[in-house]
């Protein structure tokens, strides 16, 4: 199976053929790797699969004439119906996706398509069925996970960031692991603790945001428009990977940034973007950056301290004056 096995002095084991590795399916350790090796099979390549499958879904696919107007639920519907469609490795599984349709009625109408064998009701077990999802791609069947909201996500972290997301490294590209671990998430009311697109174009501030500060980001545009500040509102739409040609483009031009996210401030996608754009685009700023995230507390039950921890519009609105040298202090802490 193999020719040769070299120990060396620090205990290091080197194989000299290659066979034992496919067999195995580990990544082998040579005593001296080359460098290059280190970021290989880190970052999933999605285009190489695409190209597999997606000529012939194409070639018979009917398309609109022009843009649909849809809510995000009805987006994700769809997607996951064209998926299911395009393959019949694809399935869903997690809490209510099927007799009941999804918790928030994504997977809606799915069932009745596809039948109980590839839309799969789970016990409340979110380690459980993580796990079987991931065992599952791992014989080469395409799961979709979805958490009924991705706080739960949690309860099955060691399958998702150890199983899931590692195992393509370790074994240097044998072992794949197709699977899309889905669910809401961002502030709900009253629920206690448990590629980018620019918006609106602007010239004086840019505002980077995602989710459901991007309506919020939008809101305070129209207002400082009435002010003479014209905002740009880029809504980031994917935070891994990070677009930051777009952010620092439209940075080099309003020479302003505003970044605003619920999460907590340390370590925060906010302070990821400050880092991009002083590496970047330094020279081009005017004003210091302005960052607005959630307060650094457990989320409040209570609907008036809830809004008290999130991002609200005069929040955003304040930063941005400031940016622009407009007469908006910071607001006193709670």
């Amino acid at each position: 199976m193999f020719k040769s096995i070299l120990i060396d002095g620090n205990g290091t084991t080197s194989f000299h053929a290659g066979h034992l590795s496919r067999c195995l399916g580990f990544r082998i350790i040579f005593r001296d790797p080359c460098v290059p090796l280190l970021h290989d099979d880190t970052h999933y390549q999605p285009d190489q699969a695409l190209n597999r499958i997606r000529p012939v879904v194409y070639a018979s696919r009917s398309y609109a004439s022009g843009p649909k107007q849809m809510t995000v639920r009805e987006a994700l519907n769809t997607a996951i119906d064209e998926e299911m469609s395009a393959d019949p490795k694809v399935f869903l599984m997690g809490e209510e996706v099927g007799e009941y349709q999804g918790a928030y009625k994504i997977s809606k109408g799915l069932l009745d398509k596809y039948g109980p064998g590839r839309v799969i009701d789970t016990p409340i077990t979110e380690a459980g069925f993580a796990g079987i999802g991931v065992g599952a791609a791992y014989h080469g069947l395409k799961p979709i996970v979805e958490f009924m909201t991705f706080n739960f996500s949690l309860q099955a972290i060691d399958h998702i960031i150890n199983s899931a997301a590692k195992s393509n490294y370790m074994s240097a590209g044998q072992i794949s692991v197709p699977i899309v671990f889905r669910g809401p998430n961002g502030a709900a009311a009253g629920v206690g603790a448990q590629h980018s697109q620019i918006e609106r174009e602007g010239k004086d501030v840019t505002i980077v945001t995602y989710a459901r500060m991007v309506d919020y980001s939008l809101q305070a545009a129209e207002i400082l428009a009435k002010e003479g500040i014209s905002a740009e509102v880029i809504n980031l739409r994917s935070i891994r990977p990070l677009d930051r040609s777009a952010i620092n483009a439209s940075v080099r031009k309003t020479s302003r940034l505003v970044t605003v996210e619920e999460g907590f401030p340390q370590h925060g996608v906010g302070a990821e973007i400050c880092m991009s754009v002083i590496e970047e685009s330094f020279d081009s700023l005017d004003a210091p950056v302005e960052r607005i995230a959630g307060a650094d507390i457990p989320m409040p039950y209570a609907a008036n301290l809830e809004r008290m921890a999130l991002p609200q519009i005069d929040d955003i609105l304040r930063a941005a004056k400031r940016t622009c040298y407009r007469s908006a202090p910071k607001a006193a802490a709670a």
